[in-house]
């Protein structure tokens, strides 16, 4: 490592430390030449091969603007979409390949995304899987539904699914009126 102040070539490490749970690592540094200290953070380049076949690092504002034009008009907020996000960035770096192609990232989207908003997931995954018909969104639709029947949990608005069949227990006598 270079040094920042003379520019010396060289340089020893004194401490090393992990921050940030272990996704990077900072290193104390001294120069030999000038004896002059300096910190360096270290973190593991991740990079997303795209379909052309370049290469850039992973970028998280990426996700972020991507998932926004999905989520336009529905009740989702920055911080929500941070925490999406940083979602994506870990499930593709525990991969623990340095280079990604762009259709992990993706599908590295589509889970968090259905659980934040399933509007949004089904605009979003109908241009990351191309729909070309109208039957490709009622599939998805139709999973979505299966989904919520299966886990309990409550569909979103407009999202029916057919009501429970009534309980029938045992028929009830009403009781005869009391005169006071």
């Amino acid at each position: 490592m270079r040094c920042p102040f003379c520019h010396n070539p060289d340089s020893r490490v004194i401490d090393s430390r992990e921050a940030d749970e272990g996704a990077t690592t900072r290193r104390r540094r001294s120069c030999p030449a000038c004896g002059r200290r300096f910190t360096t953070v270290e973190e593991a380049v991740l990079a997303v091969v795209k379909r052309s076949g370049v290469s850039e690092p992973f970028n998280r504002a990426k996700v972020v603007a991507g998932v926004r034009r999905a989520c336009q008009g529905r009740p989702v907020d920055e911080d929500q979409l941070q925490q999406l996000a940083q979602q994506v960035e870990d499930a593709v770096r525990a991969s623990g390949v340095a280079e990604v192609p762009s259709n992990e990232v993706g599908l590295a989207i589509l889970q968090p995304l259905r659980e934040l908003d399933e509007v949004a997931y089904l605009r979003f995954a109908s241009v990351y899987r191309a729909f070309s018909s109208v039957e490709d969104f009622e599939k998805e639709i139709t999973e979505l539904r299966a989904r919520h029947h299966r886990g309990g949990t409550p569909p979103l608005p407009g999202m029916q699914i057919e009501p429970a069949p009534r309980r029938r227990g045992p028929a009830r006598t009403p009781s005869p009126a009391r005169d006071g």
